[in-house]
């Protein structure tokens, strides 16, 4: 059990029978008639809604302590997303429901972070960057326009604005929260 107060983002919690992550806490202090609170906001590790909750510092929430397992993703079949244990060859599914927006950040043979509780899985850790490579850009502009963004298609068929210098071929990392280019990725450098 962990108090309100002791919440961190990151940590999981047990409420109403369901998994949740702890994606930012805040305590405020009172004064007056107004007792100090905590305001937490919190996401459902199943269906990915987010709560925002006031608690009393002194409550106390069943904290979770999950397993990470890292697995290769193998396919979809609409109903689920199949993993595989690389050490036993088994295989999981989560709903797709779990998977939510990081679908389309998915591919075949990518090795990611599995959650489980108690050998079941609840949910995947995925990284909060990918790299993709570019697919299909227009070429840059030579003007003084170098602050303006183009459109570029991605490998996994996500469209992004990206900067008038990023070219076909190249590797970008991309932020999955927001679906936004981040910076381009530079493997090693060429020498003449």
């Amino acid at each position: 059990m962990v108090e309100a107060s002791g919440l961190k983002p990151g940590m999981v919690v047990m409420l109403e029978g369901e998994f949740h992550s702890v994606t930012s806490a805040g305590y405020h202090a009172g004064g007056g008639q107004q007792g100090s609170a905590v305001f937490v906001r919190v996401k459902n590790l199943k269906t990915g809604h987010i709560k925002e909750l006031r608690l009393h510092p002194g409550d106390k929430l069943e904290e979770v302590a999950l397993d990470y397992k890292e697995m290769v993703y193998l396919y979809a079949d609409g109903v689920a997303f199949y993993f595989m244990n690389p050490d036993t060859f088994e295989q999981i599914g989560l709903p797709s429901e779990t998977i939510g927006a990081y679908e389309k950040f998915l591919q075949p043979n990518m090795r990611i972070p599995v959650q489980l509780y108690e050998g079941e899985p609840v949910t995947i850790a995925f990284p909060a960057a990918v790299e993709l490579s570019v697919v299909s850009t227009p070429p840059g502009l030579h003007e003084h326009e170098t602050s303006t963004f183009k459109t570029a298609t991605l490998d996994n068929g996500m469209e992004v604005l990206v900067p008038q210098f990023i070219k076909e071929g190249d590797t970008v990392r991309i932020d999955v929260g927001s679906g936004k280019y981040l910076e381009r990725v530079r493997r090693g450098t060429r020498k003449p």
